[in-house]
């Protein structure tokens, strides 16, 4: 795999990261610039803290995970139903040895976790109660890992012998300029195309994944393919930010570079195909995460397929896919719906989308429970192929992974009976993160928005390009637009 570029230091300078920690004020200026020295610990943690091991999260996630895999979770006392996988009291989590563990969870929307641990972290050394763990995502790794709020890992004891058997990008997106080690993650996360076999069937005669991939194997391929499906009254994809990742994965130069922001043409590709499915009728004008595109995932849907990781997989095509009750605002499950009719294939580009990492906060008064946290959670190949094998997901250990793409027993239900982990051994290794920046969340959302309005209709393409300028310069006013 390519060597990530160090894109903080040359095309990038340390300060720009250390610049984008949010103010504690309302004036939404940006904070002095931190590099990754790190930060002063003017206050030592009291005796309460040394006995809780705070984790800032956006969601429950790693939460379930951690209750259901770390060995030296407590169950009992925490209150957590190992027979059926969940929390029955709502009384605090603790570990074996008594340490609490306590969870700050804020949503992921509208920048609203990190500006929440920006502000925590900044706090940090003057506080006596210390934030141990937080986590991240690849959109915006470089951000942290470049700052002075995150420890080398190999401080805390986790070395390169405990992560030799993760995937090299998940190491390289958390690698800071100084060449530390600042992050690890349970999960790799390659991207396919999930697709219904029953619509397969009929448009294109087989369900087959080999021959569905046959048919999809590049991007006219999967237009012509969007034609056929048009024909027979189904969509190609739900709606306008589908296949999204899959162009901005290939991009042939970062989004940031010399403070100049940097439109692909990938990403106008993007917009190309976009607009011309949306005024053809091969997508059905949904956003991603709106109600809409989470019904045509399910019984109802008549949309052929959808560009997923492996978390989306297992935790959301799963979930959508599954029949809804009218009642409740048709989210109650009431049956199996379309469980094992997808199917999965490489679909016309590699890509990935997502994936978490934990951080070792900067002043942790529990830095030997931190490290054995991250040495079970995401570099134990037991727990990984456990992990794996209960929920779907695909974890962050080639050893395990191999062995569960080579047998020949293993099957999804979900999938109809498909090893899709054979499919995602095959295609994690070339996950390439060298075009990866701090600002590439803030700027892959704002470029999306903009165009919404142009696939309706509501702006022209010049129109939609320079609001995503003002909504990017508005965010970052420290970059400037390219001449």
């Amino acid at each position: 795999m390519t060597k990530l570029k160090r894109v903080l230091c040359g095309t990038m300078c340390l300060a720009m990261a250390g610049s984008m920690f949010t103010a504690c004020g309302d004036d939404n200026s940006s904070s002095t610039a931190a590099d990754v020295a790190p930060v002063e610990q003017k206050k030592e943690g009291s005796d309460e803290s040394k006995n809780t091991i705070k984790i800032y999260v956006w969601n429950q996630e790693f939460q379930g995970l951690f209750r259901r895999y770390y060995p030296d979770y407590d169950a009992e006392k925490s209150g957590y139903d190992t027979a059926k996988n969940e929390k029955t009291g709502t009384g605090d989590d603790y570990l074996k040895d008594g340490k609490k563990v306590v969870w700050v969870v804020n949503e992921n929307t509208n920048n609203n976790y990190q500006d929440k641990l920006d502000t925590a972290l900044k706090a940090q050394s003057e506080s006596d109660d210390k934030i141990d763990i937080f986590l991240i995502e690849a959109d915006y790794a470089l951000k942290y890992v470049n700052s002075g709020y995150t420890t080398p890992l190999k401080d805390i004891g986790v070395t390169d012998d405990d992560t030799k058997d993760m995937y090299d990008y998940t190491k390289q997106v958390a690698t800071a300029s100084d060449g530390t080690l600042r992050a690890v993650s349970w999960q790799a996360t390659p991207g396919l195309f999930a697709y219904r076999r029953d619509i397969a069937s009929e448009v294109l005669g087989t369900d087959d994944p080999e021959k569905v991939q046959a048919e999809l194997s590049d991007w006219d391929k999967f237009d012509a393919v969007a034609e056929k499906m048009n024909a027979k009254g189904y969509k190609m994809l739900s709606g306008f930010d589908d296949s999204y990742r899959v162009f901005s994965n290939n991009v042939s130069k970062p989004w940031v570079e010399n403070d100049t922001i940097q439109v692909d043409d990938q990403l106008m590709k993007w917009v190309d195909q976009t607009k011309n499915y949306t005024d053809k009728g091969y997508n059905n004008k949904t956003t991603l995460w709106a109600d809409a595109w989470s019904a045509d995932q399910g019984p109802s849907g008549k949309v052929f397929g959808f560009f997923y990781s492996t978390w989306g997989i297992n935790f959301t095509l799963a979930g959508n896919s599954l029949e809804k009750s009218e009642k409740d605002g048709g989210k109650q499950e009431v049956g199996n719906g379309l469980y094992g009719k997808y199917a999965v294939c490489e679909g016309p580009a590699a890509f990935f989308w997502g994936g978490t990492w934990l951080c070792a906060a900067a002043g942790t008064d529990n830095a030997d429970t931190v490290a054995d946290i991250m040495k079970k959670m995401t570099c134990d190949k037991d727990i990984a192929k456990k992990l794996t094998l209960d929920t779907l997901d695909y974890t962050n250990n080639k050893t395990a992974m191999q062995e569960i793409a080579d047998d020949a027993s293993y099957g999804s239900a979900f999938l109809g009976g498909q090893n899709h982990i054979k499919l995602f051994a095959a295609a994690a290794p070339n996950i390439k993160m060298d075009k990866t920046t701090a600002y590439d969340q803030g700027l892959n959302e704002a470029f999306q928005n903009a165009f919404h309005d142009y696939f309706n209709g509501t702006a022209d393409k010049d129109a939609a390009m320079d609001n995503f300028y003002k909504a990017a310069l508005e965010k970052y006013p420290n970059l400037k637009k390219a001449d």
